[in-house]
């Protein structure tokens, strides 16, 4: 009892030391388990683990494979959560990088990391490929704590994001065909197997996924399930989903998870935002078990064997080397630049499944008196170690290096995605901005998409905003809610990660009409609140430019608007077509000259048309 509780409470306490340090939870979590396990036994009088995770006739949390069994259902949550967040809007120009890395990037790290374990560690061709194969996979759940705080293009993020989930599967596969070689032998027996397994696998695991990711969706849908029951049903399912395919084709369920996922995930599904927390919670809770069970299940004498020089060869060879060329070789004719693919070749941490089959194979290896199976488990451990730990420390400072480092961060996010939000976006959007809308409003946010606008549902008291490395690029935020409360929220909480070249907010009805009480923060006017906002956009739903011609004329024109409630000031327009926010404070700007512009919501202002230059949003 101690031993499960310890677990659990060390595994939170690692979680919440990463997230202060900002780390990827998994080095905290190994390190804990390597304390708790094989060096736990250097200082025990009895020279034994404070945690035993499997029986050993004494002592253990999991008798004979029920270990393994517990880290294949674990893996399937965790990888069908992250399934869940791939949505195909995000790869439209790096799909085929894609789709290259996972399989051209599989075979040159396949091939390259088995010759290097082979002539580096004197293993058997079987071991070495084993190992090689377990080292394909990345891992979401390493990449995304690594990427979160590094501002970055959005297809470069996309691109490691979409490989960490999509690999994984990939891998498990090249395993089991790979172990299923070494248990069988090779020649034709073994052929005969790998082609039938490979189709087996391929087959169930899509069939499964798809088919039960659409009757999980029509369950929905038609209210079949309580709202109470939805999250431990979809957890059921998930689960149903894993152990069937499996039966029916062993290591299919990797897949099949992932698909439903996917294809879940991409639906216009309600209820999916609280299907995905009640996931996120739970996949947190499974990884910080997971990770210090394997890593506590370690051996000393394991460790012992990889003590050596060999290793950091080998492991320089993997993360310098083979990372590298599969990219390069997998990015060939892609829109990326050098330095986004020099990026992308550094980053590449494993992860839980390589941490997880790796333990489940080599035990199993070692049983049967496999020659080298005991170095399965610690080199496959000394990556995942290894590449966190180096990525973890070095990768903000090598997207500085590189250059892929966005230093000027001109993404916005729009928290609302009320019709004042999908006008401005809209604007915005057009000329050249990358804007995200935020509502949890599903028919706001359907309407945004309508319209060509990124946007999706999320509720801002959740921190899952913050993990969404697809807005890493985003330096300005603007609060557009008619909920007063919320849009200070926003400001307090996301303003110093979404804001940081300015956060603003819409004044409150009682801030309009005190003139003394004018925000910092104050967006666009210190007259105009939400409902003055909507009732201009009702009576003219446009957006306008004029052109300016001295600083004068600009603050004539802002005096036309305070006193024309049809008529809001939102922007100023550089001659080089950068946009200013404009304030509750008209008087931000002081270098305004001819050339720029005002562009301004509602009415079109009511003067010489010889002046004017009108551009209707969406046209």
């Amino acid at each position: 009892m101690i031993e499960l509780a310890g677990i659990v409470i060390l595994g939170i306490i690692a979680q919440w030391v990463a997230w202060r340090l900002k780390l990827p939870a998994i080095l905290p979590l190994i390190l804990i388990g390597l304390l708790v396990g094989p060096f736990a036994t250097l200082f025990t009088e009895d020279g034994s683990k404070l945690i035993e995770p499997i029986w050993n006739g004494r002592k253990g949390l999991f008798p004979g494979e029920g270990l393994y069994y517990f880290v294949s259902l674990a893996i399937s949550i965790i990888l069908f959560e992250g399934g869940l967040t791939l949505k195909r809007s995000e790869i439209k120009n790096v799909g085929p990088v894609i789709t290259k890395l996972i399989t051209v990037g599989s075979l040159v790290t396949f091939f390259g990391a088995g010759l290097s374990a082979h002539y580096i560690f004197g293993l058997s061709w079987q071991i070495s490929f084993l190992f090689s194969a377990l080292i394909i996979v990345t891992g979401p759940t390493v990449i995304t704590p690594i990427l979160r705080n590094i501002p970055l293009k959005k297809d470069v993020s996309a691109v490691l994001k979409w490989e960490g989930i999509l690999i994984d599967p990939i891998g498990a596969l090249v395993a089991v065909l790979i172990f299923e070689f070494i248990s069988v032998g090779e020649g034709q027996a073994y052929t005969m197997t790998a082609l039938i397994d490979f189709g087996k696998i391929l087959l169930f695991g899509f069939t499964f996924g798809f088919t039960f990711a659409h009757g999980l969706a029509f369950a929905i849908k038609k209210d079949l399930i309580p709202h109470y029951l939805l999250n431990v049903v979809s957890l059921s399912v998930v689960l149903l989903v894993f152990i069937e395919s499996d039966i029916f084709a062993h290591e299919s369920g990797l897949l099949a998870v992932v698909v439903m996922g996917m294809v879940i995930g991409n639906m216009d599904l309600p209820n999916i935002k609280e299907l995905l927390y009640f996931k996120e919670s739970l996949s947190v809770l499974l990884i910080s078990i997971l990770f210090i069970l394997l890593a506590a299940n370690i051996n000393i004498a394991d460790l012992e064997l990889i003590y050596n020089w060999n290793t950091v060869v080998l492991f320089a060879i993997v993360v310098f080397l083979i990372r590298p060329l599969g990219v390069f070789l997998s990015a060939l004719g892609s829109n990326l630049k050098f330095k986004e693919k020099l990026f992308i070749g550094w980053v590449g941490p494993r992860g839980i499944v390589a941490a997880g089959i790796a333990s489940l194979f080599g035990s199993k290896l070692m049983l049967r008196g496999e020659p080298g199976a005991e170095y399965i488990t610690p080199l496959v451990f000394m990556i995942v170690l290894g590449t966190v730990l180096l990525n973890a420390t070095t990768a903000r400072l090598f997207a500085k290096a590189v250059g892929v480092f966005l230093t000027k961060s001109e993404g916005i996010v729009i928290i609302g995605a009320s019709k004042i939000s999908r006008l401005i976006g809209h604007y915005l959007m057009n000329n050249g901005r990358h804007v995200v809308l935020i509502d949890n409003n599903e028919t706001n946010i359907n309407k945004a998409k309508k319209i060509g606008l990124e946007a999706f549902t999320a509720n801002i008291f959740s921190d899952s905003l913050t993990d969404n490395i697809e807005l890493n690029d985003v330096g300005y935020l603007m609060a557009l809610t008619g909920n007063s409360d919320i849009n200070k929220f926003a400001i307090k909480k996301f303003g110093k990660q979404f804001g940081e070249n300015g956060s603003f907010r819409l004044v409150d009805t009682d801030e309009m009409i005190d003139p003394e009480n004018n925000p910092t923060e104050g967006l666009f006017s210190h007259t105009d609140d939400f409902i003055k906002l909507m009732e201009a956009a009702r009576k003219y739903p446009a957006i306008h430019e004029i052109a300016l011609n001295s600083q004068e004329h600009y603050l004539d024109l802002i005096k036309i608007t305070e006193a024309d409630e049809d008529i809001i000031p939102i922007f100023i327009k550089t001659p080089e077509g950068e946009l200013k926010i404009i304030s509750s404070h008209s008087d931000q700007f002081k270098d305004i000259k001819n050339g720029y512009s005002l562009v301004y919501l509602g009415k079109m202002f009511d003067i010489d048309q010889s002046a004017l230059k009108t551009k209707v949003a969406g046209e």
